[in-house]
């Protein structure tokens, strides 16, 4: 982990004036970019403690097969043509909703510093594989054995008897009906380095590994071989606000000290 958080040595940035948020609570967005997809990210970070806090996480992103390969039809090798996966026989989109907790290791000492802290969750996967399907060309004799072209729209299969070449893929919005769901489960562990001059503002680059395991294969590809576990790299920029909690921390110290007397 600590490859992906070079850590550069610097002189002493400007003193941070401002009054810092001792209890606060995190709500933030983040992109996601994964080794196998990409994705985005809702967090709601709860405060434990001054350094500690729970994680309540939605991730959604798309899950891709290791041996994808975009290619151009034959029939449109242009620059504007669609590209495609050949083989490629759903869109896997993953939901994960997980809980999990986050505690900071190196405070941010001055306005330009940096704060470090690492975090894991994990919980249930819900994933969703849409069908895909392409446009064909498919060549036809009349009577009088004159030669003309046809398209249809159809799934990918491996042999397809009349198709001599594929035009591309067809609406991303057809096959949403034949929609299968896949549960599985996740565990994410990684690091966040939290930069900023605002302590209100959060912006944050984080990076690590995420795991997932889903009941079955998941059908992307054409092929018996398609994974069911899922391991892969994430890097994400996060952006958000944080919530002062320290009155709410003040209010509930004072009822506890009034029941202990």
């Amino acid at each position: 982990m600590v490859c992906l958080f070079p850590i550069i040595a610097c002189a002493q940035g400007e003193i941070d004036t401002q009054e810092k948020i001792l209890y606060r609570n995190e709500r933030s967005l983040a992109f996601l970019l994964n080794s196998n997809g990409l994705g985005g990210n809702f967090r709601y970070a709860k405060r434990i403690t001054y350094l500690k806090k729970t994680l309540y996480e939605v991730d959604v992103v798309n899950i891709k097969h290791p041996k994808e390969v975009k290619i151009y039809s034959n029939y449109n090798a242009s620059n504007t043509s669609k590209s495609y996966v050949y083989g490629k026989t759903n869109v896997f989109i993953n939901l994960r909703a997980g809980i999990g907790f986050q505690r900071e290791i190196f405070q941010k000492q001055d306005r330009d510093g940096i704060a470090i802290r690492y975090f894991y969750s994990f919980g249930p996967d819900i994933g969703f594989a849409k069908p895909i399907y392409y446009n064909y060309v498919t060549i036809l004799v009349d009577s009088n054995n004159q030669v003309y072209y046809e398209t249809m729209t159809e799934k990918f299969v491996s042999q397809h008897p009349n198709a001599t070449d594929i035009l591309g893929r067809a609406s991303f919005f057809k096959g949403f009906n034949e929609i299968s769901v896949i549960p599985g489960v996740f565990a994410k562990l990684g690091l966040t380095m939290e930069f900023g001059k605002k302590e209100q503002i959060i912006n944050a680059l984080e990076g690590g590994f995420v795991f997932d395991a889903f009941i079955k294969r998941v059908p992307l590809m054409a092929t018996e071989q398609n994974p069911w576990f899922y391991p892969s790299l994430f890097i994400s920029y996060r952006f958000g606000k944080s919530i002062d909690v320290s009155g709410k921390q003040q209010k509930k110290n004072k009822v506890d000290e009034l029941l202990m007397q």
